[in-house]
């Protein structure tokens, strides 16, 4: 599949972008919304005695919707569950979810370098699947992550771990969940410019509030254009959001939600470097970060919609019913794909190909639940129960072919015009997908102790076409049926004070779209389980000042029939075999301490294994981009009072340690390491009551290093150095 393709153009990048959420008022979000995540809640205020308060009260994450669907706080939930905030993507500036992750234990991203089209990371050392506003996002055969803007969202939920319970379509380690900036119903905003290295510009503002009676909206919008590290590289974006929220009676309120989003890029991302001169020595010298061996006349363009709705209904005191519908729709298309995919032997001379590709995604998804809280003599109980049911229409296509060679130290970009250009001949996919299921948890509370107990079923139908043949060659129609069971068990014990030790058993259940390149059959779905132990603990009781939320956790996950994408003589191979383990341990920590000091630690460790292949390099193996160790510290601090009240000032640190980039095989003999890196991140802000002034620095040593690399000419330097001056006005 093409996450070989990662291992291929990786598809280049840039955007334009269109977005509609709706929400609801904070009144209400509190009572019976579905979601419960604020918006950005950063304020600055000024006292009586000249004192200068930066305000972020939901820096710190409480609720924990995206993992259980309805009102069941974090340190209940008998899982691993990270949620960066809007709060924390404003004060660190993060402009992706690559960078947003990067002080969230388990989880490792930008192993691509600093691409702006997708968001590549994995969770636990598989690739989770994404999901917007609890549906999932359109369904790429070869891209799990869709790119959706950040600055579109309040909140990123991650859930490590199999969900499968609730989701259905989910690999074991986990997905991620984004959750809509939403409609709110007082009048507020933010108009935001940010200019930046390598090129970055950036405008973007959010408004929000009370049109008429009953009825809140907002709009979001966003102009972005940047170069990336690569020379002749060029992305932009532009994103507009509207949004509105009805509440049709007391107990009843309907949002709408939905995006549309356009990508453009030239030049390529950079990256497919050989790993002679920038991982190994080369007799010529070293490989620049800048060195760019694709083509300046590589072309991406993306657009990419959806729309919906959310209903909730209240039928009686603490019973919701809870109605959630989406459609997308996806097209991508790479028309000029070129890049190096050999090296001769002089160690200078590139041989290029092209490889051109197109994708067309249609999907809907409906999730419809019921949750009741209620008693029954001393136990408490949270009952859910729901179906969902999706279908996705996948179509896909490329080319690959040769393009001439090139000087990787001195590029002339020469490839004949009538080979840039050939159009999409081969089939990749062309598969329909239907999935329906229903689902049911339970959580039981005696005093403080609480049990969640969930199962669902899944009926899965797939019909797809014979891939890898002329797409105007006929071809018969096949059609595979599956149905799986899923469940999950867990204990959690909250003490007084806060301290939340807890144990859980989970199981996951993905159908996978695109068919095997060995086999040329539909892919089989793929499952996983998971045991976990771990304590949480909540400092809230010890002042209202003091906000603290801390997680420990060791697990062990294994995942049958797994998709393996090592490289092959082509760029889009893809086959299902194997059981993979991955056993490890994290420890996170967000805190925010009088409104004057924040913290975000992590620490994770990741020990994977390949226990069964029809590959015999690959048992005993470590998974590809799972590195053993990431460990990482920021602290920012907030002056007050004095001369120098606003000011404020962040460092933090990094480290990742090295992770292999690829899985050995008959095509890939050799598997090179990407290295481990410490970086150094900073801030420097100035706040005053509406306006905020920040310089944000990403790896500001500029640390060179290579993040990854899957073969001979598959070698991805890691973000470069940035830095981002942004001014900010609130109203």
């Amino acid at each position: 599949m093409r996450a070989a393709m990662n291992g291929t153009e990786l598809r280049a990048g840039g955007a334009l972008a269109m977005v509609l959420a709706a929400g609801l008022p904070a009144a209400a979000l509190a009572q019976m919304d579905t979601v419960q995540a604020e918006g950005s809640s950063v304020e600055t205020v000024e006292t009586a005695d000249g004192d200068v308060i930066v305000r972020a009260p939901n820096y710190v994450p409480e609720g924990g919707q995206s993992a259980n669907k309805t009102d069941i706080p974090l340190i209940e939930t008998p899982q691993s569950v990270s949620v960066v905030t809007r709060d924390q993507i404003d004060l660190f500036t993060f402009v992706d979810v690559q960078q947003a992750v990067r002080y969230t234990a388990g989880v490792f991203g930008e192993n691509y370098g600093p691409d702006a089209r997708y968001d590549f990371f994995t969770v636990r050392g598989f690739i989770p699947r994404q999901y917007v506003d609890g549906l999932p996002a359109p369904a790429s055969s070869s891209i799990a992550s869709v790119g959706v803007d950040l600055y579109g969202f309040q909140s990123l939920d991650l859930l490590k771990g199999p969900v499968s319970t609730l989701y259905g379509n989910a690999p074991p380690g986990g997905i991620y969940n984004l959750v809509s900036r939403r409609a709110e119903s007082e009048l507020g905003g933010e108009l935001r410019a940010i200019a930046g290295t390598d090129s970055f510009y950036e405008l973007a503002g959010t408004v929000t509030g009370p049109v008429a009676d009953g009825w809140d909206a907002r709009v979001t919008g966003l102009y972005r254009d940047r170069d990336l590290i690569a020379d002749s590289t060029n992305t932009k974006r532009v994103y507009v959001a509207p949004t509105a929220t009805w509440r049709l009676g007391a107990d009843t309120t309907l949002t709408g939600l939905g995006y549309y989003q356009y990508d453009s890029g030239r030049g390529g991302n950079g990256g497919f470097l050989p790993v002679a001169g920038t991982l190994l020595p080369n007799p010529n010298g070293a490989i620049s970060q800048r060195t760019n061996l694709a083509d300046p006349r590589n072309r991406f363009t993306r657009r990419q919609g959806s729309g919906g709705f959310e209903l909730t209904h209240r039928l009686a005191e603490g019973v919701r019913l809870v109605s959630n519908t989406r459609w997308n729709d996806y097209r991508e298309r790479a028309p000029i794909g070129v890049y190096v995919t050999a090296l001769a032997e002089d160690g200078r001379t590139g041989t290029q190909s092209n490889f051109t590709y197109a994708e067309d995604v249609r999907s809907f998804a409906t999730d419809n639940r019921l949750d009741a809280t209620f008693a029954t003599g001393f136990v408490g109980h949270t009952l859910l129960v729901g179906v969902d049911y999706r279908t996705v229409d996948n179509e896909a296509a490329f080319t690959f072919g040769p393009a001439g060679t090139l000087d990787v130290f001195d590029p002339v970009y020469a490839t004949p015009g009538e080979q840039l250009q050939p159009g999409y001949q081969s089939r990749f996919n062309d598969q329909r997908l239907k999935q329906t299921g229903i689902y049911a948890q339970e959580q039981l509370r005696l005093g403080p102790l609480s049990l969640i107990l969930g199962g669902r079923y899944d009926w899965v139908r797939s019909d797809y076409l014979t891939p890898f043949l002329a797409v105007t060659a006929p071809a018969a129609e096949t059609r595979v049926e599956q149905e799986r069971f899923t469940y999950r068990l867990g204990a959690t014990y909250v003490s007084a004070d806060g301290i939340a030790p807890y144990v859980s058993y989970s199981t996951s259940f993905e159908p996978v779209l695109g068919s095997d390149a060995a086999t040329g059959r539909a892919f089989e779905p793929t499952t996983g389980e998971q045991w976990e132990a771990g304590v949480k603990y909540d400092a809230r009781s010890l002042s209202p000042d003091i906000r603290l939320f801390a997680t420990a956790a060791l697990f062990r996950i294994t995942q049958d029939d797994v998709v393996q994408t090592s490289p092959s003589t082509g760029p889009v191979f893809g086959t299902q075999t194997g059981r993979v383990r991955i056993r490890g341990g994290e420890v996170e920590l967000v805190a925010r301490i009088r409104e004057q000091l924040s913290i975000n630690a992590a620490y994770s460790y990741n020990d994977p294994e390949i226990l069964e292949s029809n590959v015999a390099q690959e048992v005993g193996v470590e998974l590809a981009v799972t590195p053993k160790h990431k460990a990482s510290l920021f602290v920012n601090y907030n002056v007050q009072r004095g001369a120098l009240a606003g000011l404020g000032l962040g460092l933090g640190g990094r480290y990742t340690s090295s992770s292999a980039g690829s899985l050995p095989g008959p095509f890939n003999p050799v598997v090179y390491r990407g290295e481990a890196a410490t970086l150094v991140d900073a801030i420097v802000s100035y706040d005053v009551p509406g306006w905020r002034f920040s310089l944000n620095g990403s790896n500001i040593l500029d640390e060179r290093y290579v993040a990854r690399a899957t073969g001979p000419v598959g070698a991805f330097y890691g973000a470069p150095r940035q830095v981002l001056f942004a001014v900010t006005k609130r109203f």
